[in-house]
């Protein structure tokens, strides 16, 4: 258990998260397996490969206006609950307790499953699994995890430091021998790849900006955050910067390394290209990677989570509340909060339906997102300014393009997955008349 610091009391969490920890948690939570198996996808929508290194610095940039915005809200409302707390300061509420509803009960046990199923998987590649056996291994990373997110929140975030670490090792080991490879047989120019049926920037796009998805999670962290006020907006910055350096440097090898026509349609191009460079290790290496990026996120995503669910409980706004609103004055952890993760995040997997109602709520969760960003020009018209504290640079410019990059994602969305995104949003609303429920009663 971590050491107290002076003035610190049992039965609350503890602030003695770092800035470095703050900045991996970020990390580890954006780059997962996007990064070995969304290339292929930008390739073949952008149609040449100087095109798709274009659209994920394009990607890069729109998430980092939109990360530049909520920064300064983050600043500004240093709390626990991250998105949920500043939709609910900013909008009222009702608007973030919907929120709330669909992350706590579907996208974040969705999630937390879907990572789950894909550690499980990629063991596999080490340990013949039946489907059975995959679902046991993975609801028991979930309680093993779970375990110790209930025993230490510092070693939690110590144990998802290494592990981000390990994850981007093979990562940096096919950056550093693919810039020195001699014999390069793929290329970077405008030509148009051959077995292109169609291009279009808008799903080039589309499919980068998913791969930077998650960096918000870092906001959940803000009560446990030394100097959360000054700490968080660097953590969420450095963290996002880092991510699209690596994302554009990893496609560059990629697309030098192996030609344009072999990369679209493949499976896993990570393996492939960890292929061209180490041979048949490359994919026991990717295969390692990806292993450990799996469940990295998985732990991220479920921290993540229960300080969603925390803040609304202390709110008396969940059936429950009373239970979950408690934090455990042993561990300073919030101990029921993590085991509602673990039961909800198992019931997805056991019942193999994480993917379905994850893509149900995407645009949901969305449109969130955008007003968040929104919620910038609300802050300042609320909130006297403060000597000291972050401010977005080239505001309001750099707001406009965080939220024309949103607005861009649920437009799409809602286009592409109509009848999805209406299930969603039907999902939300059910969530008003519990809302009422326990406002009305508090």
């Amino acid at each position: 258990m971590e050491t107290k610091n002076v003035g610190e009391k049992q039965g609350q969490l503890q602030r003695n998260l770092s800035l470095f920890e703050a900045t991996m948690f970020g990390i580890s939570f954006v780059i997962g397996t996007g990064v070995f198996l969304k290339p292929s996808v930008v390739l073949e929508n952008s149609g040449s490969t100087q095109m798709a290194i274009i659209m994920w610095i394009v990607a890069g940039l729109i998430s980092l206006c939109s990360a530049l915005t909520i920064a300064e809200i983050a600043a500004y409302i240093p709390k626990l609950g991250g998105l949920y707390t500043y939709l609910s300061e900013l909008y009222g509420e009702a608007i973030g307790f919907l929120y709330g509803w669909v992350t706590i009960l579907v996208s974040g046990p969705g999630g937390a499953a879907a990572s789950a199923i894909a550690f499980a998987t990629f063991a596999s590649y080490f340990i013949k699994l039946s489907s059975t056996g995959m679902r046991i291994l993975s609801i028991s990373v979930v309680i093993l995890f779970g375990i110790i997110q209930i025993l230490s929140t510092k070693g939690a975030m110590k144990l998802q430091v290494a592990g981000t670490i390990g994850k981007l090792a093979p990562i940096f080991a096919i950056l550093f021998f693919g810039f020195f490879q001699k014999n390069i047989p793929g290329s970077i120019n405008m030509d148009l790849i051959s077995n292109s049926k169609s291009i279009t920037i808008s799903g080039a796009l589309i499919g980068a900006l998913w791969a930077y998805d998650g960096w918000v999670s870092t906001c959940t962290l803000g009560e446990e955050l030394v100097n959360s006020e000054k700490n968080l907006p660097k953590a969420i910055i450095i963290a996002l910067v880092f991510v699209t350096a690596v994302y554009a440097l990893f496609n560059v090898v990629i697309f030098r390394n192996i030609p344009a026509n072999t990369i679209v349609g493949s499976e896993n191009i990570g393996v492939d290209v960890a292929k061209s460079l180490f041979g048949h290790k490359g994919a026991t290496l990717v295969s390692v990677g990806v292993l450990i990026s799996s469940v990295v996120t998985m732990n991220a995503q479920m921290m993540n989570n229960e300080r969603n669910i925390l803040p609304m409980a202390q709110r008396q706004l969940l059936p429950g509340h009373q239970i979950l609103s408690k934090i455990s004055p042993k561990f300073d952890t919030p101990v029921p909060c993590i085991i509602l993760q673990i039961i909800l995040t198992c019931i997805y997997i056991f019942s193999g339906t994480f993917e379905t109602v994850t893509n149900m709520v995407i645009f949901v969760v969305w449109v969130f997102f955008t007003l968040a960003v929104f919620g910038v020009f609300i802050l300042r018209k609320k909130y006297p300014r403060k000597d000291g504290l972050y401010s977005t640079p080239l505001y309001p410019v750099i707001p406009i393009l965080g939220i024309f990059g949103g607005s861009y994602l649920v437009i799409s969305t809602l286009i592409s997955m109509f009848k999805l995104s209406m299930i969603g949003i039907i999902v939300a609303l059910i969530g008003l008349p519990i809302y009422l429920y326990y406002k009305n009663k508090k």
